[in-house]
């Protein structure tokens, strides 16, 4: 099995493994971070993220996901390097276009973009939370005590038009990798007949834009709203 992994068929096999369970996480924290939204007190936001840092469970799933992001990055590179290297010297790219979309063709680019993005929000926002959870206040909703997560997320987002400008372009970004990465990973694990993938790049479309316009609709709001 450990050889079949780094193989180039196994390392897309993983590449794709790890995207689709990237994917899930991202609609659960964008789920939880729409709570920003719907109640602007931030009690909701709160005792979502109080409950996400407080579950035994999802401390379990933590060092899970930051090894789906490393393995998913690491191995992108890999592939990105072993296309270029196997890739015809005189291909028209004109011929490149025609056969496939913008984003599939720059999907390392995309990768970067979207790379940046995340190392700024674990910045600003995970690192703090995790790490120095003494720069929080504390709140005290029916009588549990908890971090005033909602005043460092939303402080930033009215205090900052740069960085709200900055996460919508990340949101969309974000979308425009999955519009490709979705479809692309059931490929690669074997639903890869005509009529599955007719459904599945529909479906692929449909949950891109879901990220894209969710994650920038927060920064938006508060754009508009503060």
């Amino acid at each position: 099995m450990s050889n079949f992994l780094f193989t180039s068929i196994g390392r897309k096999f993983l590449m794709s493994i790890t995207g689709l369970f990237l994917m899930v996480f991202m609609a659960v924290h964008l789920t939880l971070n729409l709570l920003l939204i719907f109640d602007d007190t931030g009690e909701l936001f709160n005792m979502g993220a109080h409950f996400m840092a407080s579950n035994p469970a999802i401390k379990i799933m933590e060092p899970v996901l930051g090894l789906g992001f490393a393995i998913h990055i690491i191995w992108s590179l890999i592939l990105s390097y072993q296309n270029y290297r196997a890739r015809p010297v005189g291909y028209k790219k004109q011929s490149l276009a025609v056969s496939s979309t913008w984003a599939s063709r720059n999907m390392l680019i995309l990768g970067a973009l979207v790379l940046v993005f995340l190392v700024v929000h674990i910045i600003n926002f995970f690192w703090v939370i995790k790490f120095n959870p003494e720069e929080l206040g504390v709140l005290h909703i029916d009588g549990v005590e908890i971090e005033d997560s909602y005043t460092l997320v939303a402080g930033l987002f009215k205090s900052s038009v740069p960085y709200c400008i900055f996460y919508i372009v990340g949101g969309i970004l974000l979308g425009i990798h999955l519009s490709h990465g979705f479809w692309s990973s059931f490929h690669t694990v074997g639903l890869n007949n005509k009529n599955w993938m007719k459904r599945l790049k529909a479906v692929g479309y449909v949950y891109s834009v879901i990220i894209a316009l969710g994650f920038a609709i927060i920064p938006l709001y508060f754009m508009i709203k503060f």
